[in-house]
C-alpha cells in the first residue's frame, strides 16, 4: 500500500495547519485505527484530541453517496452536464464574471490547482476564493507587503531553538496543541520563556510568564511601542537593517502612536519590552486574533517590524510565524485559489506573469486584476451579480460574517452547485446540484503545512458510492465546458508535476515557491513521496529564508511599514455595550461536519456557550447554567453562560462552530458584521458589538436517546454519544402535555413510559424503555435542569430503572465532565485520583491515569484542578 509502515499506512491529518503525520489502519470492517506517525517532522507521532478521533469519523451513515439535483438522486453525467451546461449559458449570457468558485483549505493541492486553471484559466475570472480567505489572508498580505512574496521564513525547528516565544492571537494550547507541546517540550529543555499576548485568559496562558490582557485591536499600538523601544535601548542591528527600508518611516510612525490604547500598565509594557529586546532568540506565532481584523495586515507588519529591525529573522530560534487554521491553507496559497493570486506566487496584475502563465497553461487572456474576496463575493450573490456559483468542501451558509444574509443569498442565486462529503449542512441544503466528494481516507494528493512541509494525503478506504475525487469533478466540468485537453488528467501525480513545472517558471521570476526540482516525479515515487519541505530545486532545499538577507522586492529588500493602531469599526454603545469575540474551542473543528460525529470529542463542551465576565453576569442578573440572548442588527443567538474572569469586563467570548444542524440558534457568525480589512478583505470576526440579556424561557430540558433527536424549541443542541444522543432544550411556549411532546420528540408511539411529576415545582421526568433497556429520557424543569448529564448520556441501551434519580447509582463510579478527551478521563476521576494518591503535579496526574499524556492540550485545566483541591496525606 501507498506509503505504508509494515501494514500501515503513511498520511496527514486533515484538520489544522500544523500537518501531522499519521499512521492509518483500517479493520477490515470500515472502522480504522489512528496514531501519530514518529518519523513525521512536524509532530514525531503525537497528535490532538481531533486527530486521536479520527477514526470515529469514517463512517457513512451521514454520507452523500450519489449525485442529487434539486433534492433528487441523478447519475453522474447528467449532473456534470447541467454543471457545465449551466456555468456555459451563464458566462455566454453575462460574462465570466457573473461566476463564481468558493473553495477551501480541506482541498488538496492537486484539487485546488485544477479549480484555480479551471477559473482563471479557462473560465476567465478571478472569482475564486477560499475560506482561508476567513482564517489568513492579513498574513499572506502583510508578508507580501514586508518580502516582496508570501514567504513563511522560519521553520518548526524554530520553537525548538527559541529561548523566548510569544505567542499574540494564539490559543495554541487549544487551537494547535501539537505546536504548543512542542513549546512546552522547548521549556522544558531550554528554559523557553512564555509571552502570551491576548484580551482572555485561555489555556495557553497556563504556563506563560507573561500574560498580557490588551484591549482588543491594540496589537499595532502594542508592537509599534516595542519598535521605539528596539531603538532606545540600542537593539537596531545594522547588518540586518542593510537589507531593510522604511526603518525611519516606521519609527516616526510608531513614536507616535498611543500605547495606552492597549490598556496595559506600564510595568508589563516594560516587562514584555525587556524580555522581547533582552532576549537574542525569539520566535513571534500570530493567528487568527491577529488576522481576524479590520486592520489585520498592518497588525502583521508591525509584528514583522520588530524582526527585521533587530535582524531576529532567518536564523535558528528566531522569526515571526504565521500558524495556519487548515490542513491545505498554504497550499492554496502557492496554487494561487485566493481571488488576488496567480499559481505559484505569481502576481495576478503583472503582465509578464499573466503571459508566462498563459503560455503554459494554453489557454485565453488571463483576468488583469483580482476577483471577488469572500465578503464581496456572497454580496455579489446576494446582488445578483454572480448567477451560477460553485461552493466546495465549505459551509458559508454559517462560516461567513452576517451568516443569515450569506444563507438568504446563496438561496436565491439562480444556480448553486456544492461538491461536499455529506447533504446535511446548511450549505448544502440550499444546492440545485449535490455533488458527492470522496473524503480525508478515500482520496490521494499532497497538502503544505505552515512551515511549508509538503506532505502526502493517503486513501486507504475505497471512493464509497459514487463519490469522486474532487480534482476529478473539476476536470470532468472543465471538459465538458470545452477544454478536454487542459484537463485530460490521469491522476493526482500528473496534476502535480504540472504544478511543479510551473513553479520553476515562478522561480525564474524570482519568486520564493519552487518545487520544480519534483517536476519530473514518477507516479510511484509520488505515491511514496516523504514529507518534503519546499523550495525544492537544482539550487534550493528547504531550510529557512533570509538568513542572507536576500528578500523578493525588485531591489532585494525588505520593507519595514508604517501603521498605525485603529479601533475596530464598530464601536460599543448603550445599544450595543458589549465586544463580542469568537474563536474556536479544543476538540471541535469549524462547522463540526466531521468532529460531531466523534462521540468522543462533544464529551468535553457539549453545548455552545457564552465566555462573559462575573460583573457583566451579575448586572445582567445572570447565573451559571442560564441560557443568554445576544442580538444585534444582523441577528440573535442564544447560548448557555459560562461565568469566568478569565474574560475582561464588557468583552464577550463565543465559539464557532454549532450549525443549524447542532444547534440552530448558536450560530454565531450571523452576529458578525462583514467589516473587513480593505487590504486583505479578511473579516473581522473578532469585535462584532452586541447587545446580551437572560434568555427568558417558560421551561428548560434535557433529553437523552438512543435514536437522533428532532426537537422544535426556540432554543435546542444536539451532540453525539456513545450511547446515542444528547439534546439540551429551552422553550417560550408552554407544553400542556409532556408525554405527548416527548413521544413526538423521540418518534416513539408505543413504548412504554415511566413518568414522575412534580407540579408544584413545575418538574417532569419521563423514561421510555423496551424490554426493559432504556431507549430516550426527557427531564423538564422550570429551571436548567440539574441532573448527572454525563452519567445519564451512558444510560440508553442499559438495563436499569434508576435513570429518573438524575443520578448514578451510588455504586456506581461517575466519571464526570469530560476533561482530557483523548482518553475519556472525566473531571470526578480526576479529582478523586488526586486526593487519595495525593498528587502533586500535572506529570503525576498523567503517571496515574494517562490524562495529558497524548496532545496535552487538556494540562492547563488538570493544572487547575489540582489548584482546585488540597490532596488527603496518604496513610502510612
Amino acid at each position: 500500500m501507498d506509503g505504508a509502515r509494515g501494514h500501515e499506512t503513511r498520511s496527514t491529518c486533515p484538520y489544522c495547519g500544523v500537518g501531522c503525520g499519521i499512521l492509518l489502519q483500517p479493520d477490515g470492517a470500515g472502522g480504522l485505527a489512528v496514531r501519530g506517525d514518529p518519523d513525521h517532522p512536524a509532530n514525531k507521532g503525537k497528535l490532538c484530541s481531533k486527530g486521536s478521533a479520527l477514526g470515529e469519523t469514517v463512517g457513512l451513515g451521514e454520507r452523500l453517496l450519489t449525485p442529487q439535483i434539486n433534492g433528487e438522486a441523478a447519475n453522474w453525467d447528467t449532473a456534470l452536464d447541467l454543471v457545465a451546461d449551466r456555468f456555459k449559458a451563464t458566462i455566454a449570457k453575462y460574462g465570466p464574471d457573473s461566476v463564481a468558485f468558493y473553495v477551501s483549505g480541506q482541498l488538496l493541492t492537486e484539487d485546488y490547482y485544477v479549480a484555480n486553471k479551471l477559473m482563471k484559466g479557462f473560465i476567465g475570472s478571478a472569482n475564486i476564493d477560499t475560506n482561508s480567505r476567513l482564517c489568513m489572508a492579513s498574513t499572506v498580505a502583510g508578508q507580501k507587503r514586508a518580502f516582496g512574496t508570501d514567504t513563511v521564513p522560519g521553520t518548526y525547528e524554530d520553537l525548538d531553538e527559541a529561548d523566548l516565544v510569544v505567542l499574540t492571537g494564539s490559543n495554541l494550547a487549544w487551537c494547535h496543541p501539537v505546536l504548543y507541546q512542542r513549546v512546552m517540550e522547548a521549556r522544558k529543555n531550554r528554559g523557553t520563556k512564555i509571552i502570551v499576548i491576548d484580551p482572555r485568559s485561555t489555556a495557553t496562558c497556563d504556563q506563560a510568564d507573561l500574560h498580557l490582557a490588551l484591549a482588543p485591536g491594540s496589537d499595532v499600538a502594542l508592537f509599534n511601542h516595542l519598535l521605539t523601544q528596539i531603538e532606545d535601548k540600542g537593539a537596531l542591528n545594522p547588518a540586518s537593517l542593510a537589507h531593510v527600508t522604511g526603518l525611519e518611516a516606521s519609527l516616526r510612525t510608531a513614536r507616535a502612536d498611543d500605547v495606552h490604547k492597549t490598556d496595559l500598565d506600564a510595568s508589563e509594557l516594560a516587562e514584555f519590552c525587556e524580555m522581547w529586546i533582552g532576549t537574542e532568540r525569539v520566535v513571534t506565532i500570530f493567528s487568527q486574533g491577529v488576522n481576524q481584523s479590520s486592520s489585520g495586515v498592518d497588525k502583521v507588519n508591525a509584528i514583522l517590524n520588530c524582526h527585521l529591525a533587530t535582524g531576529r529573522i532567518g536564523i535558528p530560534g528566531c522569526g515571526p510565524f504565521s500558524v495556519t487554521g487548515q490542513p491545505n491553507a498554504m497550499g492554496g496559497r502557492e496554487v494561487g485559489g485566493l481571488a488576488n493570486m496567480l499559481a505559484c506566487h505569481l502576481d495576478l496584475e503583472n503582465a509578464e506573469h499573466r503571459a508566462a502563465v498563459r503560455e503554459f497553461w494554453q489557454c485565453g487572456p488571463l483576468p488583469d486584476a483580482p476577483g471577488l474576496k469572500a465578503v464581496d463575493m456572497f454580496n455579489a450573490v446576494g446582488d445578483g451579480r454572480i448567477k451560477a456559483l460553485w461552493i466546495i468542501h465549505t459551509n458559508p451558509a454559517v462560516s461567513m460574517p452576517e451568516a443569515n444574509k450569506v444563507r438568504k443569498a446563496i438561496d436565491a442565486c439562480d444556480f448553486v452547485v456544492v461538491s461536499d462529503i455529506t447533504a446535511q449542512t446548511d450549505t448544502a441544503r440550499l444546492s440545485d446540484v449535490l455533488l458527492p466528494a470522496t473524503a480525508w481516507s478515500e482520496k490521494g494528493g499532497t497538502v503544505t503545512n505552515s512551515d511549508r512541509t509538503i506532505s502526502r494525503q493517503r486513501a486507504v478506504f475505497a471512493a464509497p458510492g459514487q463519490s469522486k475525487d474532487d480534482w476529478l469533478i473539476l476536470a470532468e466540468v472543465g471538459r465538458r465546458m470545452g477544454w478536454p485537453d487542459a484537463f485530460d488528467y490521469e491522476n493526482p501525480a500528473e496534476i502535480f508535476r504540472e504544478h511543479a513545472t510551473l513553479s520553476g517558471i515562478a522561480a525564474n521570476f524570482g519568486k520564493d515557491f519552487d518545487i520544480s526540482g519534483l517536476s519530473d516525479i514518477s507516479n510511484p515515487d509520488y505515491d511514496l513521496l516523504a514529507p518534503t519541505r519546499w523550495p525544492i530545486s537544482q539550487t534550493r532545499k528547504g531550510g529557512r529564508f533570509f538568513a542572507d538577507g536576500a528578500y523578493f522586492h525588485a531591489d532585494g529588500k525588505a520593507k519595514m511599514l508604517p501603521v498605525l493602531a485603529r479601533s475596530p469599526i464598530e464601536e460599543t454603545g448603550n445599544e450595543y455595550p458589549f465586544r463580542l469575540n469568537t474563536g474556536r474551542i479544543r476538540d471541535q473543528w469549524h462547522t463540526m461536519t466531521r468532529t460531531a460525529l466523534s462521540p468522543k470529542l462533544s464529551e468535553h463542551l457539549a453545548e455552545p456557550f457564552v465566555d462573559m465576565h462575573p460583573q457583566d453576569a451579575k448586572t445582567l442578573g445572570i447565573v451559571p447554567s442560564d441560557l443568554v440572548q445576544l442580538s444585534n442588527k444582523n441577528g440573535v443567538a442564544i447560548l448557555r453562560a459560562r461565568i469566568t474572569s478569565a474574560q475582561r469586563r464588557g468583552e464577550l467570548f463565543a465559539p464557532i462552530h454549532w450549525t443549524g444542524e447542532t444547534a440552530p440558534s448558536a450560530r454565531i457568525d450571523a452576529l458578525v458584521t462583514s467589516h473587513f480589512d480593505p487590504i486583505s478583505g479578511q473579516p473581522e470576526s473578532k469585535a462584532a458589538v452586541v447587545a446580551a440579556a437572560p434568555f427568558k424561557a417558560r421551561w428548560f430540558a434535557f433529553a437523552v436517546s438512543i435514536k437522533p433527536i428532532s426537537p422544535n424549541a426556540t432554543y435546542w443542541a444536539r451532540a453525539r454519544t456513545k450511547a446515542g444522543w444528547r439534546v439540551e432544550l429551552a422553550g417560550e411556549k408552554p407544553v400542556s402535555d409532556w408525554e405527548v411532546e416527548a413521544r413526538r420528540l423521540f418518534d416513539i408511539s408505543d413504548t412504554p413510559v415511566q413518568i414522575m411529576q412534580d407540579l408544584s415545582r413545575g418538574e417532569t421526568r419521563l423514561a421510555f424503555s423496551e424490554n426493559g433497556r432504556l431507549t430516550a429520557a426527557l427531564f423538564v424543569s422550570r429551571h436548567p435542569v440539574a441532573v448527572m448529564r454525563d452519567y445519564i448520556a451512558t444510560q440508553p441501551g442499559q438495563v436499569g430503572d434508576m435513570v429518573l434519580a438524575g443520578i448514578g447509582a451510588i455504586d456506581q463510579p461517575n466519571p464526570g465532565p469530560t476533561v482530557c478527551s483523548c482518553f475519556g478521563i472525566g473531571v470526578n476521576s480526576i479529582l478523586d485520583t488526586i486526593q487519595t494518591r495525593g498528587l502533586m503535579s500535572v506529570e503525576a496526574i498523567g503517571d496515574a491515569l494517562g490524562a495529558g499524556t497524548n496532545c496535552g492540550a487538556c494540562k492547563p485545566e488538570l493544572n487547575a484542578l489540582l489548584k482546585r483541591c488540597s490532596p488527603i496525606e496518604l496513610a502510612t
